[in-house]
């Protein structure tokens, strides 16, 4: 399967402050799987580190109060265009970004507080009928799908 995945994911420090985020078992999929690395803040023309980002009232703003909405929706698109280019089925993306949260983000009042909401390469892909989960839930799916595998092997 080819899966679309944000590139911090696989420990490219491409993160708002300047730092990847690799989680393990997503590099293992790579065995299996054909992953696609992506950073759509960066496709976006945003530079590394930067200022973080929260939405607010439909507008991506980061901490000093710039608006880098256009930024944002661009790097969605571009995300979005190489996943159909590419033909990937599903992306794996970090949880809670501003660009690739999938089931909830931050309110915009930096602090801390989650609402529900997805961020903005998030909603484009599953616009465009791509399936989207975040790291967390991504776990739980690819170790079940592997834990099914096993026990497939282990009747026949």
């Amino acid at each position: 399967m080819k899966i679309l995945v944000s590139a911090c994911l696989l420990g490219v420090c491409c993160r708002y402050d300047g730092r990847g985020n690799e989680k393990d078992w997503i590099r293992k999929l790579a065995g299996t799987d054909q992953l696609v690395p992506v950073c759509p803040e960066q496709l976006g023309g945003l530079p590394t580190p930067r200022p973080p980002v929260e939405w607010r009232e439909g507008r991506a703003v980061n901490c000093e109060g710039t608006d880098c909405t256009e930024a944002f929706l661009r790097g969605a698109e571009e995300a979005c265009r190489l996943a159909k280019i590419i033909g990937c089925e599903m992306a794996v993306l970090k949880a809670r970004s501003p660009s690739c949260g999938c089931r909830e983000i931050y309110d915009g009042s930096f602090s801390g507080k989650r609402i529900a909401g997805q961020g903005a390469a998030a909603r484009l892909l599953t616009e465009n009928g791509i399936r989207v989960m975040d790291e967390e839930e991504a776990e739980t799916f690819f170790c079940r799908k592997n834990f099914e595998k096993e026990k497939e092997g282990e009747q026949q």
